[in-house]
């Protein structure tokens, strides 16, 4: 354990690193170094990487700090997207995920507290470096951390957030998607007009045959 109370300085290269499956992690204060009151670690993000399958914790809140590129998350219903000095908060209790759907590198400072879910990560290093872990056993490690894990999540997130430029829509872009949301209402009534007049004609073509 470190003295709290000591000054440090950590580079770059300082401190343990390790895969968590489609990305990174760098462990930089754990919750002993910090008395309890949190926990710190780095997440790179490479292109075209989803997170994580949509999951929440029970016990931490997260606050993910962009470094780098550009980030996108998913909190309860809602879609944010975060650039490089942006702070997304993922309260505990909100299922949620994050994700890099950009062809550039992205990398976010991850605030836990209280702390602890940083060994999660450590032991979820240790797993997957051991190659691929046994049926039950990351379920296992996540009810331990008092996560709830949903991986059935997984194909639809890859395919809404992930597999897409990343890119907000230009401004002719969001013109042309009004324009075509108009025209669909103006449809929609023109054939609702049409069908009505239609069948006051046919009523009529009734009421002269009798």
């Amino acid at each position: 354990m470190t003295d709290s109370t000591s000054a440090r300085v950590l580079g770059p290269a300082d401190e343990k690193t390790g895969r968590l499956g489609s990305i990174g992690v760098r462990f930089i204060v754990d919750g002993d170094e910090a008395d309890g009151r949190f926990s710190l670690v780095e997440h790179p993000l490479p292109p075209r990487a989803l997170a994580a399958p949509l999951h929440r914790h029970s016990r931490e809140d997260e606050y993910s700090f962009v470094l780098e590129g550009r980030v996108g998350a998913l909190l309860g219903d809602e879609v944010v997207y975060g650039v490089a000095g942006d702070l997304i908060f993922k309260p505990r209790g909100q299922w949620h995920t994050f994700w890099n759907a950009g062809d550039e590198a992205a990398r976010i400072l991850e605030l836990i507290s209280p702390p602890g879910f940083e060994r999660y990560f450590e032991e979820l290093v240790d797993l997957l470096q051991a190659g691929p872990p046994a049926p039950g056993a990351l379920a296992f490690v996540a009810e331990r951390y008092g996560l709830d894990v949903d991986l059935e999540s997984i194909p639809q997130l890859t395919r809404e957030y992930v597999c897409t430029s990343g890119r907000r829509p230009t401004r002719k872009a969001r013109a042309a998607l009004q324009l075509t949301k108009h025209c669909r209402v103006r449809m929609r009534r023109l054939r609702s007009r049409c069908r009505r007049r239609a069948a006051i004609v046919r009523r009529e073509g009734r009421s002269l045959d009798s």
